[in-house]
């Protein structure tokens, strides 16, 4: 397959997540080998890491472009501080590539916090958004369900939930291909009388605008698949985010122990290899790539700091869709539509972190 005449250009954190910059560069050298032509990728980190990684991974022969950048956040940075401190790392030097117009999205599996701050500082908002929120998908007995905010928000007003829940419908039909995503705000109560001040205000937001709202949902209705889109504060999103991560290991462990000493149930378990195989497939977040930080000037897609390549490949895949999809367009024009005012300014970033 050609691979001549790029038009989409993706910059991509090599020295951010656990695992970097193997994992980053692995999974990158996977996504080029899939893509279709017109897709350019960019590596940014030490240069000579990246360039070792490529050889011994045998793709120093691929047209994949390694930008320098001297200097790396470490997951312990104070996000503010760091990306101010370290002007030239991969972080800032990516994102600059794209506020200059050098590429159309950024990946990372860095630092969330100081992502999410040089996207501010760098990137900026699209024109109408109050605050960005980063969504993830989580998986129901449907298919997937799209959560925000899961922590770039702790604190919200009922504007805020509002806009979450429209951009979140807009990136579940124009990347999740749902026809008419289900968005519901999560209370504790169905009824609309339910939650607290926050809840009970926005839910008269989202119930005026134009998007599918199917009112409050319970913790119990995401995994069920009850709607398509799930609306909360990042404090609320990003606990049960966390928890959502641990099921996974909990269930593997308590049925290894359920298993481990009886003949029966391992021969039982010997005969669901193939069902077990696709249960653990559909917990691992590493089949939806990336979060990403919507309602920023530009495309960034946040990995988890212990992304495979697998997850990276799957990030490039989706950034590509969202450039291509011009789901920024699509958000402005909504949001500026349903007359909301952006309020946050750079000098208000630290409290927003």
């Amino acid at each position: 397959m050609s691979k001549s005449g790029p038009q989409i250009r993706i910059a991509i954190d090599a020295m951010g997540g656990d695992n970097a910059p193997f994992s980053i560069v692995a999974g990158t050298v996977m996504g080029y080998r899939v893509l279709e032509s017109g897709v350019r990728l960019m590596l940014v980190g030490s240069a000579n890491r990246i360039k070792q990684e490529l050889i011994n991974l045998k793709a120093d022969n691929l047209p994949i472009e390694v930008i320098d950048a001297p200097e790396t956040i470490d997951m312990s940075d104070s996000p503010i501080e760091a990306i101010k401190q370290k002007k030239n790392s991969s972080i800032n030097i990516g994102l600059r590539l794209q506020k200059e117009g050098k590429a159309d999205a950024f990946i990372s599996a860095g630092n969330t916090g100081a992502v999410m701050a040089s996207s501010l500082l760098t990137l900026g908002r699209l024109k109408g958004v109050s605050r960005p929120a980063i969504a993830t998908l989580f998986p129901t007995v449907e298919g997937v369900a799209l959560v925000l905010d899961v922590g770039a928000n702790s604190d919200c007003k009922s504007h805020h939930l509002s806009q979450f829940g429209i951009m979140g419908a807009i990136y579940s039909k124009f990347i999740l291909k749902v026809k008419n995503p289900k968005v519901g705000l999560l209370s504790i109560g169905e009824e609309q009388s339910k939650g607290n001040e926050l809840t009970i205000a926005s839910h008269k937001l989202l119930d005026s605008s134009a998007i599918n709202f199917c009112g409050n949902v319970e913790g119990r209705d995401i995994l069920k698949g009850t709607v398509d889109v799930v609306v909360c504060d990042g404090f609320v999103g990003n606990i049960i985010l966390k928890f959502a991560e641990s099921t996974g290991s909990f269930f593997s462990t308590m049925l290894k122990k359920k298993i481990r000493g009886n003949l029966f149930a391992n021969i039982g378990a010997l005969l669901m290899t193939a069902a077990f195989r696709s249960f653990k497939q559909s917990l691992d977040s590493a089949e939806y790539g990336g979060a990403p930080l919507l309602g920023i000037n530009g495309v960034c897609i946040i990995c988890h700091g212990s992304s495979s390549p697998k997850a990276i490949k799957n990030a490039i895949l989706v950034s590509v869709d969202v450039v291509r999809k011009k789901v920024n367009k699509v958000i402005q024009e909504k949001i500026t539509s349903n007359g909301f005012v952006a309020e946050t300014t750079a000098d208000q970033i630290d409290k927003l972190l």
